[in-house]
């Protein structure tokens, strides 16, 4: 348990930054899922909304430290090759 003044400070703003960073995750997934819901049902044109819509989503994940760049360019790259086969597949 925390025992200075700067300890229990710290131990409040860790839990902050947690919950912030949850909620950042939360998003960003919900961002991703609508992505992957779009790409399931064949639509390109929702596809294509949903990924620009997650785009930058996921470049504010990189930003604000919550995700790794290079881990965003993979989602990235990966889901727009997706989305980008979704009208030629349907």
């Amino acid at each position: 348990m925390a025992n200075t003044a700067q300890s229990k400070k710290r131990a409040r703003q860790s839990e902050a930054r947690y919950a912030v960073n949850k909620a950042r995750r939360s998003r960003i997934r919900t961002f991703l899922r609508k992505v992957e819901e779009a790409i399931a049902s064949g639509d390109q044109a929702a596809a294509t909304a949903a990924l620009k819509a997650a785009q930058p989503e996921l470049a504010r994940g990189v930003s604000k430290g919550i995700l790794h760049k290079n881990t965003v360019a993979r989602k990235m790259s990966r889901l727009a090759s997706r989305v980008k086969t979704t009208g030629a597949t349907a």
